[in-house]
């Protein structure tokens, strides 16, 4: 069947003990969270703050990933280590319609993109695409180019932040390609005006009370860009003497 393969997320009240920790105090979790999937692409937009990325990160548990990153079953951090479990337990709050469950595919994080890429690099023995040896951005693109080109659900916690405009574009065509085949489903969140334009995705915006749908002319990002370009120096004068 083609994409979507998740096609709903919602959280069990009866399974959160304790409704005041995180990340079951954050707003749009307070009094329930459901979110259906009907397009093959999803784009989350939001505030620094909001929980895109906790959300995010549960999704991806409840999908068989690491919250770190990574593919189904690789785990690209050190877990003996301290690390932030806000979407592990999210994840085990969360439950899943899937038509069909899919579980294959990749959950990418810029964070922890170099610790993904040296583990691939290393057992690819020198004869695998070699991502560390490019820039920052152009080892994001190579990595998105041979990692997504099967069949699975794709998440992304803003993956414009190593990519210029002009990558930018070039990860749009990515998509582009990845939904053509319709055997791939993208959740993504960005605060990337750019991404946010994909054209037929989903958009939704992370607010106080869940997720709601959002024009890209509506988002608080495209209203500051549209303004800075209008007026570079005016806008950057009047936000400093804020």
């Amino acid at each position: 069947m083609p994409a979507p393969y998740l096609r709903r997320i919602w959280l069990e009240q009866t399974l959160v003990t304790n409704p005041e920790a995180y990340p079951f105090c954050l707003p749009f979790l307070a009094k329930g969270f459901e979110q259906s999937f009907d397009h093959a692409i999803t784009i989350i937009v939001g505030e620094n703050g909001v929980g895109k990325s906790t959300l995010l990160e549960g999704i991806a548990a409840v999908a068989g990933y690491d919250q770190a990153g990574g593919g189904k079953g690789y785990m690209p951090v050190d877990h003996s280590r301290a690390i932030d479990t806000s979407g592990a337990d999210l994840a085990q709050a969360l439950r899943a319609g899937w038509l069909p469950k899919v579980t294959t595919g990749w959950f990418f994080r810029a964070e922890s993109f170099f610790s993904v890429a040296r583990y691939l690099d290393d057992v690819g023995g020198g004869s695998g695409p070699d991502f560390l040896s490019h820039s920052h951005g152009e080892g994001f693109l190579r990595f998105f180019e041979e990692r997504c080109q099967r069949q699975g659900i794709y998440m992304f916690d803003e993956p414009e932040s190593a990519l210029s405009p002009n990558r930018q574009i070039e990860f749009l065509k990515l998509l582009r390609r990845m939904e053509e085949s319709s055997h791939c489903q993208v959740i993504m969140a960005t605060h990337s005006p750019i991404l946010m334009a994909y054209p037929g995705a989903t958009l939704l915006r992370l607010a106080k009370y869940g997720l709601e749908p959002v024009t890209l002319w509506a988002t608080d990002h495209f209203r500051v860009m549209r303004e800075f370009c209008a007026d570079p120096a005016g806008f950057v004068e009047a936000m400093m003497e804020e």
